[in-house]
């Protein structure tokens, strides 16, 4: 992509409205536009981020051996009624009307809906395990939506639920999901720590929260400091192996981890005083058990082994997709920007023309723009006709990892500068090696999401 021919707003000033980092960040670097109060239009940069994070997520689901499929933003009132939650839910669900003067609801979630599709394809116990999921714009009338799309209205979730014969089989499908969470955010370059959460509206005995530790966090949290030290890496796991996700499972949540509404003062000072911790985190996800609450109401039952009915036990699992994007940025900027981590960023790398119009230039960076794009990565190339400094901002405020700087006098002696947005370092250069030494960083993350399928190899020719 050329920057002259991309769709990017950037703001040079901050907008009065915001008030954390990355609501200042994502309106300044032109990725989302307010609609309405709580309500966001993704602009081009956004929306790339946005789908690039959907994409990491259907990937570790299906990994799962959990089950893509889409249901609708809208849903009848009925279904609610079944499970008793249409009149408990609260302010917070938008209840409309249709023409026909049917009560209907923009859904803040999905379960009653997805009990009623199993209950009417599913019948025998030999169709068990199963985990379906999608990833859907959802609403909850926030009463002061504020932060921008860290707790808007109107925001993009993966809400998944399983189905299992028994508790037992349940328990190991919460595990399962703990397991593909864990590899999801840290693909993410995010550390999502489980805590032991309170259920609120969903419902159930069983449930950890997903939070990144930031300032700007909306719960507040305490936690033994060894935790932080925990990665889940590159591990393979089975997921079918149930002692395998269970270990997983102790593993990352036999050490206190709470947030405020399940916080234990007497537990937590049992802990070395120099290992407590309380501070601040943003719940980007959360998984559920919760039995049998809503195929008993709603009579989803399989035949059994002895072909008796059984209700089936169920779980939740969600994932704040755009809050993800929100929460990524509050984890990783500084003055300048935002700071994309390499597995998440819009763009892999930019390329900045010093001095547009000079012929050399000119073709040095249309060859390093085609060399990236024969590797397979996606460059974000600024051609427009602007001061140095002010392609060197744009740069920094839209956060790309890698940038390479090309300009006349370095083209004399053969070389641009890579520089490295996280530590601010650069080197000089061959153009080809800077090629080279960027495809290199992005290999551990080739075949993942949003990553462009490698061209054929084009061999370099002079490049002055």
């Amino acid at each position: 992509m050329r920057l002259s021919k991309y769709f990017l707003p950037v703001l040079k000033e901050t907008p009065a409205e915001a008030q954390i980092a990355s609501h200042r960040l994502m309106l300044r670097a032109g990725m989302i536009k307010q609609a309405s109060a709580g309500i966001y239009s993704w602009l081009p940069l956004g929306f790339k981020v946005l789908r690039k994070l959907e994409n990491i997520v259907h990937e570790e689901q299906v990994r799962a051996g959990h089950i893509p499929m889409l249901m609708p933003t809208l849903q009848s009132a009925d279904l609610w009624r079944e499970s008793g939650r249409y009149d408990a839910y609260g302010p917070e669900m938008l209840r409309i009307r249709d023409r026909q003067d049917r009560d209907m609801l923009y859904g803040p979630t999905n379960e009653e809906l997805i009990t009623d599709i199993f209950r009417s394809h599913v019948g025998s116990y030999r169709d068990l395990p199963l985990t379906l999921y999608h990833i859907q714009w959802k609403f909850r009338d926030e009463i002061r939506p504020r932060f921008g799309v860290m707790r808007g209205r109107e925001f993009f979730m993966k809400d998944g639920y399983n189905f299992d014969l028994t508790k037992e089989d349940a328990l190991h499908a919460y595990n399962r999901h703990l397991v593909s969470y864990l590899r999801t955010y840290e693909r993410m370059g995010l550390q999502a720590i489980p805590m032991r959460a309170d259920s609120g509206p969903i419902g159930g005995d069983d449930t950890h929260e997903f939070l990144v530790l930031a300032e700007t966090g909306e719960s507040e949290v305490f936690y033994d400091s060894e935790i932080t030290d925990l990665k889940f890496g590159d591990r393979e796991i089975d997921y079918a192996d149930k002692a395998q996700c269970q270990a997983v499972l102790e593993e990352f949540t036999s050490r206190y981890a709470r947030t405020d509404e399940t916080h234990d003062a007497a537990i937590f000072n049992q802990i070395p005083e120099e290992r407590r911790r309380v501070a601040r985190g943003i719940e980007v996800g959360q998984i559920f058990y919760f039995g049998t609450k809503y195929s008993d109401p709603m009579g989803a039952t399989v035949q059994g082994p002895d072909g008796k009915p059984v209700a089936v036990h169920m779980g939740s699992h969600g994932i704040g997709v755009s809050r993800l994007v929100g929460a990524i940025i509050e984890a990783s900027h500084d003055d300048k920007g935002i700071i994309w981590p390499e597995g998440v960023t819009p763009f892999h790398a930019g390329i900045v023309n010093l001095k547009q119009g000079d012929g050399e230039a000119d073709a040095a960076c249309e060859k390093l723009y085609s060399a990236l794009k024969a590797k397979g990565l996606d460059p974000l190339y600024d051609d427009r006709d602007e001061r140095a400094g002010g392609k060197f901002a744009t740069m920094d405020l839209i956060g790309l990892p890698w940038r390479i700087t090309v300009g006349p006098r370095g083209l004399k002696n053969g070389v641009v500068e890579l520089t490295s947005r996280r530590t601010g370092e650069s080197e000089e250069m061959a153009p080809e090696a800077a090629v080279e030494k960027i495809a290199e960083i992005y290999a551990p993350h080739r075949g993942e999401a949003g990553t462009v399928e490698p061209m054929a190899d084009r061999s370099f020719h002079t490049w002055m």
